[in-house]
């Protein structure tokens, strides 16, 4: 697999589990906070600073999976802004 390929896989796996979590104020911090990382890195170029960040990236996913699992198990009500009508 080609590198971009792999980074925007990478991307969108971080997406999705950050949207599993049952809170909604977790849910928005964790999308939020993965779409700044990528905007923020996207115009590294070095090898080396490339592979550290896909590294970090990996790590950020599984500790989001934890999370995400854990926030199932204890859920809470909804919040008003997340009913719809």
């Amino acid at each position: 697999m080609s590198g971009r390929n792999h980074i925007l896989n990478l991307y969108k796996a971080l997406l999705r589990e950050s949207q599993k979590f049952a809170s909604y104020n977790f849910r928005c911090y964790a999308v939020r906070r993965v779409r700044d990382a990528f905007r923020q890195n996207q115009r590294v170029s070095d090898p080396e600073g490339v592979k550290s960040l896909i590294e970090e990236a990996l790590k950020s996913l599984e500790m989001v999976k934890r999370q995400a699992s854990i926030s199932q198990m204890y859920r809470a009500d909804k919040l008003v802004i997340e009913h719809r009508k």
